[in-house]
């Protein structure tokens, strides 16, 4: 199917599923992070949580790709909240938090192919870039709504913090249920896993092989690896910088961020076409700047500025790059595995980024000190790729 149309029936219910899907996994990073900061984990325990998220994206993602690909995508949408769902509910019941959200990883990593890779064959063209702006803003309204309420109802209880998330999963399955059932992308492969796992070296270094392709795998990496460091930042600097120590503040700054991503995703979708995608890469420098400013602020209202120009910046850093590696990823490999690829290496960049975070709590540096120095290693990352690309 390839639908002239933006908003078609099966794009508005992507949205909505992709809303409560994101609004539920939000909610419940808050909400977990509040069970743990009760049952009195160590500090460094809070990224060591996320990473066991990213860990279940790195480990599934020669698999998660080719399942999207292989079958209805609305339906491997459905499935994966399931056991989203499932990961909240271990949860609930007073199983280690760690393992509940490493399932709730598992969950995400399957549906997170199949909800981008969906977008290529519900729109083309240039609305493809426009389809991706439509998701990234559901995704942004999202964080703000789940993020927020997270944090304000583990304030007052963390039980029905997390019992939120599971009625919020079972709305996402049944806006899955609307989508149509799209033929498979492709069909007639090897279920053995080590084809799998071969196939996706395969994919890997096909996606590699292509000058924005490569581009647009590092620079999305970069981007989710700093994107998570900033999350977990915030938490850290809220109580330094500002001497409150309640879970609502840092939901309220994160979901600060989310406005100025709603902003950039849609400037970009307005303002870049697909042959322009990789021009979006200076704003990645400039987000890096950003973070330094940031970092050692203690003003408030300049702080809520600054949170709301590195997520507009970061918008419109991200949105063209998704659309471009969908595009080329559906002409040559499938959506799926090219997003599976993609998965693997923001996931990769993560978990760097995460593990480099925690030991920096961990030896005792300070909050401003490991913002300043991530601002610094970020712009200079995306400098060297610009000049790269720029070279090429």
């Amino acid at each position: 199917m390839n639908n002239q149309t933006l908003l078609s029936r099966g794009m508005i219910a992507t949205m909505f599923a992709q809303f409560f899907s994101a609004c539920a996994d939000n909610a419940l990073l808050f909400a977990i992070l509040a069970l743990i900061k009760t049952l009195h984990y160590p500090e460094w325990s809070k990224p060591i949580l996320q990473m066991v998220f990213v860990l279940a994206f790195i480990i599934s993602a020669p698999f998660v790709g080719q399942i999207a690909d292989r079958f209805s995508k609305g339906r491997v949408m459905l499935c994966s909240n399931a056991i989203k769902l499932f990961g909240a509910f271990v949860i609930c019941i007073g199983i280690s938090p760690f393992l509940g959200y490493a399932l709730v990883g598992i969950g995400a990593a399957c549906y997170s192919p199949a909800k981008y890779g969906i977008l290529g064959e519900l729109t083309n063209g240039d609305n493809l870039v426009k389809a991706n702006g439509l998701i990234e803003a559901s995704t942004i309204a999202a964080i703000l709504l789940g993020s927020v309420a997270g944090g304000y109802i583990a304030d007052l209880n963390v039980f029905m913090s997390i019992l939120m998330c599971i009625l919020m999963f079972t709305v996402a399955m049944l806006a899955n249920l609307f989508i149509p059932k799209l033929a498979p992308a492709r069909t007639g492969m090897s279920w053995n896993i080590l084809a799998m796992v071969r196939e996706f070296i395969k994919s890997a270094k096909i996606l590699l092989s292509h000058q924005q392709a490569r581009i647009t795998l590092i620079g999305t990496s970069l981007f989710w690896g700093a994107g998570i460091t900033l999350r977990f930042l915030l938490i850290d600097w809220v109580p330094i910088a500002l001497g409150i120590s309640d879970n609502k503040t840092p939901t309220i700054l994160n979901a600060v961020v989310a406005i100025g991503i709603v902003i950039g995703a849609g400037l970009a979708a307005k303002f870049v076409s697909m042959k322009q995608s990789t021009r979006c890469i200076p704003a990645g420098i400039l987000m890096g700047i950003a973070v330094i400013c940031f970092s050692v602020q203690s003003n408030m209202a300049i702080s809520y500025l600054l949170l709301i120009i590195i997520g507009a910046l970061g918008g419109y850093f991200l949105v063209p790059l998704n659309a471009l590696l969908q595009n080329f990823g559906k002409q040559t490999i499938g959506a799926g595995s090219a997003i599976a690829v993609q998965n693997c290496g923001e996931y990769s960049g993560m978990m760097i980024m995460l593990g480099l975070y925690s030991m920096s709590v961990a030896l005792g540096f300070s909050t401003i000190l490991i913002g300043v120095g991530f601002g610094v290693l970020f712009s200079l990352a995306i400098t060297s790729l610009w000049l790269w690309q720029k070279r090429k």
